[in-house]
């Protein structure tokens, strides 16, 4: 047999092929009452029409609007830019974990490997470099 190719429906051991008002009644051929109506479900009771899987949930959550204080002004933002903006914040006051997040994200985002830095033009590679200095220069402060 060829790759996709479905097997015929063979009734299994025991099962002979009757005749049931004229049509070929067997296994994987019940009679014309018993098979589905068209336009009717097979599972009538299943998921209802309209409800939402996890994606689309997490896609709505992420994607409202709250607002957001910055520099004595309020403006709306979507809840996932508000997330993004945290861990930049967080990076730039040291926090070397949320500095690795966004460095990373960058890079993925971007198509790079996490270990990658040959392809940021010269100002991301100034960027990245300074605050990899930035961070260095603060843990060696904290850690005496």
């Amino acid at each position: 047999m060829t790759k996709r190719q479905s097997r015929p429906k063979t009734p299994p051991r025991g099962h002979g092929k009757s005749t049931y008002a004229g049509s070929a009644v067997g296994y994987g051929r019940p009679p014309k009452e018993h098979q589905f109506k068209p336009g009717r479900s097979g599972n009538p009771k299943g998921r209802p029409k309209g409800s939402k899987n996890e994606a689309s949930i997490w896609r709505d959550v992420l994607s409202k609007r709250i607002s957001i204080r910055e520099g004595g002004k309020t403006r709306k933002v979507s809840v996932l830019e508000a997330m993004i903006m945290k861990y930049i914040e967080r990076a730039l006051s040291d926090d070397v974990k949320s500095a690795t997040f966004v460095l990373n994200r960058i890079r993925l985002i971007e198509g790079n490997t996490p270990d990658e830095t040959e392809s940021f033009d010269q100002d991301d590679q100034a960027v990245y470099e300074s605050l990899v200095r930035r961070i260095e220069t603060n843990l060696k402060s904290k850690n005496g």
